[in-house]
């Protein structure tokens, strides 16, 4: 592969709830320096719905020598607010360009057609959208079908509004992080990206998934893959991390999960002699940390990292053995990954 890479989270506000509450630059830029050396990653994905917190991240990872690929992720805007709302990161990312040539991409987005309003059935709300897409008795209904499939169709036109919206702006590589669902009109970006997890209802027909995306001869590059940190969490792919029941208060695993960071290491090496025997041109893990998803060493049931795909537990206030300056400490899937990456990385 060209590109080993991890997504770094910058924060999105889901339901009223950011998922990076604190943005502390000295510790975003320390983060991303052990992404560089210590996990040997060549790129990071960098996401958010701030341009501004972006910016600076993206800063911050070049400044490591990483490529960085600018991931806006709008959380529930309406299709005619997207173009608008991308021509403004398009000018955040061009301006990191052009002090850094050749070593931008721009992601437009990820899986519009679930984190935006106005596509699918489920309303204003990303999880009842989500449930709306994933509820099997609803799928039986032939209007909810045709529903989908309108939003669908108007996702793809969305994209290529996006698209046109940026090229007069962005002057490097343009890209779109697609679910396995999309429609997308590839001959208008530079590369075709695919969030791919690999779960159990996909797990025999992966590799064709993944080979049928060459036939639009482009580089293929899969976004997002992953899995979270209990026993069986391979099996469930991206939607891992719904174990989690979230109500007025803090946020509990109802259910009793072994925690298994072995299985996140399994899947990560697994994935990655895929893609390397598929020609994938980069990969992204998802991700380097869920910030507000803290380890609980005594509570299982509070303990929100079994539900994370971080490759770093965080530890809310306590402070890291390995890494004293920092609040996490590393998981089995850290030392994975950057065997890895160090083996591949020139």
């Amino acid at each position: 592969m060209r590109n080993y890479g991890i997504t770094y989270d910058t924060g999105m506000t889901v339901e009223g709830d950011c998922t990076r509450k604190r943005f502390d630059d000295a510790v975003v830029r320390r983060e991303l320096e052990i992404i560089a050396s210590d996990l040997h990653a060549t790129a990071v994905r960098v996401t958010g719905d701030d341009p501004q917190r972006l910016a600076r991240a993206g800063q911050y990872a070049l400044a490591a020598g990483l490529e960085l690929w600018f991931s806006p992720v709008p959380i529930n805007l309406e299709p005619g607010a997207l173009p608008g709302y991308f021509a403004r990161c398009a000018k955040e990312a061009e301006r990191l360009r052009r002090a850094h040539e050749g070593r931008v991409v721009l992601v437009l987005g990820c899986e519009i057609s679930l984190w935006c309003a106005g596509f699918m059935p489920g309303g204003d709300s990303v999880l009842g959208r989500i449930a709306a897409a994933t509820d099997p008795d609803l799928q039986r209904k032939p209007d909810v079908m045709a529903a989908l499939g309108r939003g669908l169709e108007r996702a793809r036109h969305t994209l290529r509004e996006n698209a046109r919206a940026v090229r007069e702006t962005f002057q490097g590589p343009v890209t779109y992080a697609a679910g396995p669902w999309e429609t997308v009109d590839w001959q208008l970006l530079d590369l075709v990206c695919v969030d791919a997890y690999r779960d159990a209802g996909n797990a025999a027909r992966y590799r064709d998934e993944l080979r049928a995306y060459q036939r639009f001869g482009k580089p293929v590059v899969v976004t997002e893959f992953g899995c979270c940190t209990y026993r069986g969490a391979a099996d469930r792919g991206g939607m891992g991390w719904m174990i989690v029941e979230v109500k007025s208060g803090p946020s509990v695993i109802p259910c009793a999960y072994e925690r298994d960071e072995g299985e996140q290491v399994r899947y990560l090496n697994d994935l990655l002699a895929i893609y390397e025997a598929e020609g994938v041109d980069s990969a992204f893990w998802h991700t380097f940390a869920a910030y507000e998803a803290p380890r609980h060493h005594t509570d299982p049931h509070r303990d929100l990292d079994l539900a994370s795909y971080g490759v770093v537990a965080v530890l809310g206030q306590e402070r890291s053995a390995t890494y004293p300056d920092m609040a996490w400490e590393p998981k089995q899937a850290f030392g994975a990954l950057a065997a890895a990456y160090g083996r591949a990385r020139p």
